[in-house]
């Protein structure tokens, strides 16, 4: 059970969440009074025609393909992702994790005095190695530390490691709020 901590607005504490959300809901009700923002439809085929798929030499096309084979069959013994096909593994997690990249740079380019070389990146939570798997793959220069709590799934990480030829994937068993 959530607990909140704290006061707001003369409510009082320990609330469950379900009575501090009606209460919010309805502090927040008689309070603001909400205006209707114009919307934009957003298209994913900007991102999917401008993939860094295509950018991949073909080791790491390769790479990227026994990674995908792999979870499938995996996939099919325990619950690793809800998608079953070839072609939406491609879309829904591959593409997506390689979209992740240039705004990576990006953000370590303007925070940073250096190139976008040596990045060391931690997955938490990393179930099926997405996006970490696929970013290890992208940018072999990275550092990707994959952690995860769930035996089984590491054993999955590890053998997908393995299976790609990984160098620069280190899975790590454990929870993230106890690693630091």
């Amino acid at each position: 059970m959530l607990v909140w901590r704290g006061r707001f607005s003369g409510l009082t504490s320990p609330l469950s969440l379900g009575t501090f959300v009606k209460q919010v809901t309805t502090t927040i009700s008689t309070r603001f009074r909400p205006h209707r923002i114009a919307t934009q439809t957003l298209t994913t085929t900007r991102v999917v025609n401008s993939s860094h798929f295509d950018t991949l030499n073909s080791l790491q096309k390769q790479q990227i393909s026994l990674y995908v084979d792999a979870l499938l069959q995996w996939n099919q013994k325990m619950n690793l992702t809800a998608v079953t096909e070839v072609e939406e593994v491609m879309e829904r997690h591959v593409y997506d994790s390689l979209a992740m990249i240039p705004p990576i740079q990006s953000s370590y380019i303007a925070h940073c005095d250096s190139l976008c070389n040596n990045i060391s990146l931690v997955d938490v939570g990393s179930g099926p190695g997405l996006p970490g798997l696929i970013l290890a793959i992208a940018c072999p220069s990275w550092k990707i530390t994959l952690m995860e709590s769930m035996n089984k799934r590491c054993i999955f990480l590890e053998h997908a490691v393995s299976l790609t030829g990984l160098s620069n994937v280190q899975v790590v068993r454990g929870r993230a709020e106890r690693a630091f």
